[in-house]
């Protein structure tokens, strides 16, 4: 009986500690207190569940929030032609990628998701340049969009490439080594284009968008309808391109 009180005491304290305790007396009030602490120092594991089920409503309001944020920006997610797409341009999978050129997480993730794109054959890969981790970020990045807009898909898809695996500083330098390893045909019409507006919209639609989806690291996925912050093993990307085709 003691334990059925102390487990409803705290059940009430727990719920609103305002119904519980706004018609006690001073002396009630000091019992029920000194009821619900013998309890809670008898029993802790009680604390440790309800601080799991507080948890998983927490996750499950920020994943139905998660659903609702890309609803609403789907498009441009998935469909803003100022990106590029790769992977199977007609695959029943949309993946997309926040990515910073100097992020190590990115970098990490790259042969992954290439992996996980050449394997699996049927998913359409998003590009979204996101720099956020300081001025070579965002040097890398606008090297990147002017070589999509002046010189096509093809030769980005070799410069993202080639960007991704590069090793040491992005300079000025840097990039022109890399774009003659890569095959761009007109380094100065692409150094003209990097801080052109052009170069500077994608980036700031991209930094908009990112925060409408509460995106603030690198990388950032999304799997169709699952928003994924941070770095995902192969396996566990395979598992939710599995989940979206399932479900």
């Amino acid at each position: 009986m003691k334990k059925l009180i102390a487990t409803t005491a705290l059940a009430l304290a727990l719920a609103s500690p305002v119904l519980a305790q706004s018609k006690m007396t001073d002396a009630e009030r000091t019992d029920f207190r000194a009821e619900v602490r013998a309890y809670l120092m008898e029993n802790p594991e009680v604390l440790m569940e309800a601080i799991g089920v507080l948890e998983e409503r927490r996750n499950a309001d920020a994943a139905a929030n998660d659903v609702a944020l890309l609803a609403t920006n789907a498009d441009e997610i998935m469909n803003d032609p100022a990106s590029w797409v790769g992977g199977n341009p007609d695959g029943d999978i949309t993946l997309v990628e926040f990515m910073d050129y100097r992020c190590g997480y990115c970098k990490k993730a790259f042969e992954e998701v290439s992996e996980l794109i050449s394997s699996d054959g049927n998913i359409r890969f998003v590009v979204k340049e996101f720099p956020i981790l300081g001025p070579q970020s965002e040097l890398a990045a606008r090297f990147a969009i002017a070589v999509l807009q002046v010189e096509g898909a093809e030769t980005y898809e070799k410069a993202h490439n080639a960007l991704m695996v590069m090793k040491g500083d992005v300079t000025d330098e840097s990039l022109a080594a890399l774009g003659a390893e890569v095959g761009v045909k007109d380094m100065a019409a692409i150094v003209a284009r990097m801080n052109a507006p052009e170069v500077t919209s994608v980036i700031e639609a991209n930094r908009a968008l990112a925060q409408r989806l509460e995106v603030n690291g690198t990388p950032t996925f999304v799997i169709d309808e699952t928003l994924v912050r941070g770095y995902v093993p192969l396996d566990g990307m395979r598992q939710i391109v599995d989940g979206q085709r399932k479900g």
